[in-house]
């Protein structure tokens, strides 16, 4: 069995940034994982710990600098990795969810995997689409925000517990070839170890083209655009006491009074 996962390299901010149009400069920009991924790389390679799984494939849309994220994903287990970027997908700038669709459909189409694991969503842009439109447009059986994963391979079904609003969990039954997209807290993603870092190293990132995967640049034009980026304004309501102890206990004392607090 084959599962393949994909996952993306997300941007967090510094504490302190600036903005230049709609970007943030790459000064400000730390570079990870991102979290919901990671839970569904690990949930991938306990799937080959137990004998499931043969071979785990990670596929990503990014540049050149993604390469160092993906390999934590491939020092923590996954085989082998596919990178898709061009020029053409650069100057695009935003990729909406159709965009990546496409484009994860071919790599999937190349790969024929069992099993395709995502992310709930990305901590970037917050879609939390990708994955079912992905399942939509292969035609394959689909179950969105699993916790819970037990895998079938004999008989190709994937029963798995969803979380839904209000508290409410759904045991449901997925029939293989299928697309999950995994919850956070499904399992403990485990850190790189030294020697999984140095096997990484040797592992295959095939980086692959629009043209590669037969499309032309009209692939990546998109619905959506970014028409403007600022940080929104906040409002508080704050005391701030200055003095001794003695001073700040009267003042704080009086302000609860003025509020009601411990009034009958």
């Amino acid at each position: 069995m084959k599962v393949l996962v994909t996952v993306k390299e997300v941007a967090a901010l510094e504490e302190d940034f600036e903005i230049e149009g709609t970007d943030v400069p790459e000064q400000y920009l730390e570079y990870d994982l991102n979290e919901w991924d990671d839970y569904a790389v690990e949930e991938a390679v306990q799937l080959q710990e137990d004998g499931i799984a043969d071979e785990v494939v990670t596929a990503t849309i990014g540049p050149e600098r993604a390469e160092e994220t993906i390999r934590m994903a491939l020092a923590k287990g996954a085989d082998r990795a596919i990178r898709v970027w061009d020029d053409d997908i650069e100057e695009a700038g935003l990729l909406d969810v159709g965009v990546k669709t496409r484009i994860l459909e071919r790599v999937v189409e190349e790969e024929d995997p069992d099993l395709i694991l995502t992310g709930v969503q990305a901590s970037d842009d917050g879609f939390s689409a990708t994955g079912v439109s992905l399942a939509a447009a292969l035609d394959y059986q689909w179950a969105s925000v699993v916790n819970t994963l037990d895998l079938d391979a004999e008989a190709d079904v994937a029963s798995v517990h969803r979380e839904l609003e209000g508290g409410i969990e759904e045991l449901t039954e997925v029939d293989l070839p299928a697309v999950l997209t995994i919850q956070t807290g499904i399992n403990e993603p485990r850190y790189a170890s030294l020697r999984g870092i140095r096997q990484a190293q040797q592992k295959e990132i095939a980086h692959e083209t629009l043209e590669d995967l037969g499309f032309d640049a009209t692939a990546v034009e998109s619905e959506l655009t970014l028409t403007d980026m600022y940080e929104p304004e906040t409002e508080s309501d704050v005391t701030i006491f200055e003095g001794d102890a003695d001073e700040t206990a009267g003042d704080l004392a009086e302000t609860l009074r003025d509020k009601g607090v411990g009034a009958e």
